[in-house]
């Protein structure tokens, strides 16, 4: 018998013992409550019932392909609505269970998922990676040269301690740079091992080439100048440009007259610019500048029209997607596609855009007003407002098919 619980009595059966302490319910190691045992909602597979996924593929036949059943449908509607339920059972009735069966297999392609079920793994094709600041880029980093290594050295030697040991050559092999600029540009760099899965001007259904902003550099290529401007400097600065890349795109000034400022000592007379850059690839760029100099005016404004470059949506790379409007002022145009070999038939404004952006066949309808500065700023409004339709397509989703690429190869 234990002391510390008192025995029952054993001549009345009402009685009960009663403990020595205060009842205090037991402690849980985890939130979570406790649950009645339940019967699991799917039965245990045992592993010689299991198939790998080559055997599952092997014997997999139309009969497997099962109808839903009243149950199912039950469990359905809980989920979604009656509209979505009967685009559900609209989409399983267009699918032929024999080619499910036949094409039921898994990828062997290079873009394959490596996993099926586990998504504890991050895989680059799928996942998205986490990206560096684009502030840890320095575009003006260069690696060190022989002279660079060299005082490296000699300073680790001049530092050494007396006794040295492997911990500070260690030490000094991990933290000495092989790069001059940014810090962070090399400590914690914007990654390139998981690019983007679709990059500028790339799709779903185009070539997934690369996107070049410039040619490929030759040695024919002119010499960059020893004297550079400071406005040239700050240039290359913020695009990260060099000077030959720069000198390799079209610029032109289009617009170009004298404002003049009424002020209390009189009339300050200025020169407006209004200037346009591209690389002939798909950018495309305008920028304004004032100065009293005009000189200085059409400088100033292709340098921020260079700095304004952005990608202009192409069909094929030749035209635009559709028709687009845009309105400026009083300014109101129209931009319309046009076949292969239409050519640009435009306002000379506009050819001039088209060239610079590297748009082939168009055709504009200017309206209303014809003033110069806003019909440039109306084109390039109308220019990037296109929409792709793959875009659109996918955001409804819904599966689009380019009659004109199926039936006629990409011939209007």
């Amino acid at each position: 018998m234990s002391f510390a619980r008192p025995a029952r009595c054993v001549f009345c059966s009402f009685s009960r013992g009663v403990s020595a302490g205060t009842r205090v319910p037991s402690r849980q190691f985890h939130p979570s409550p406790v649950l009645p045992n339940r019967k699991p909602r799917f039965p245990n597979i045992k592993s010689r019932d299991a198939k790998t996924l080559d055997e599952i593929t092997r014997e997999m036949k139309p009969k497997h392909f099962k109808p839903y059943t009243e149950e199912d449908k039950a469990g359905l509607k809980e989920e979604y609505t009656p509209e979505q339920l009967a685009a559900i059972e609209a989409g399983e009735a267009a699918i032929d269970p024999k080619d499910m069966a036949e094409q039921f297999a898994i990828r062997q392609d290079p873009m394959k998922l490596h996993y099926l079920d586990d998504f504890s793994t991050i895989e680059p094709g799928v996942d998205k990676h986490v990206r560096a600041p684009k502030s840890n880029s320095d575009y003006n980093a260069t690696l060190k040269s022989d002279d660079d290594f060299v005082e490296d050295y000699a300073r680790f030697f001049a530092e050494m301690p007396q006794d040295p040991t492997p911990a500070d050559w260690v030490r000094f092999a991990e933290t000495t740079r092989v790069t001059l600029g940014k810090e962070e540009n090399e400590l914690n760099p914007h990654s390139a091992i998981v690019p983007d899965l679709f990059g500028p001007a790339e799709s779903l259904t185009q070539d997934n080439k690369p996107y070049k902003i410039f040619e490929t550099e030759d040695n024919t290529r002119p010499k960059e100048s020893d004297e550079m401007t400071d406005a040239l400097k700050r240039l290359l600065q913020s695009t990260g440009y060099t000077t030959w890349q720069i000198k390799t795109l079209s610029t032109k000034a289009l617009v170009s007259h004298s404002v003049v400022n009424q002020t209390r000592l009189g009339k300050v007379r200025r020169m407006y610019c209004l200037s346009i850059a591209g690389n002939g690839n798909g950018l495309l760029g305008i920028g304004e500048a004032k100065s009293e100099e005009s000189a200085d005016a059409i400088m100033q404004s292709k340098y921020r029209a260079i700095r304004n470059m952005q990608p202009i949506p192409r069909y094929e790379n030749r035209t635009i997607f559709g028709d687009v409007q845009g309105k400026v002022g009083a300014v109101e145009l129209k931009l319309m596609t046009r076949p292969p070999g239409f050519g640009l038939r435009c306002q000379h404004l506009i050819y001039e855009m088209c060239r610079a952006a590297g748009i082939h066949d168009l055709a504009a309808r200017v309206g209303r007003s014809g003033n110069p500065m806003n019909t440039v700023k109306a084109a390039y409004e109308a220019l990037m407002s296109q929409r792709n339709p793959e875009d659109v397509a996918r955001a409804r989703g819904k599966k689009m098919v380019d009659v004109r690429k199926v039936y006629y190869s990409g011939r209007e």
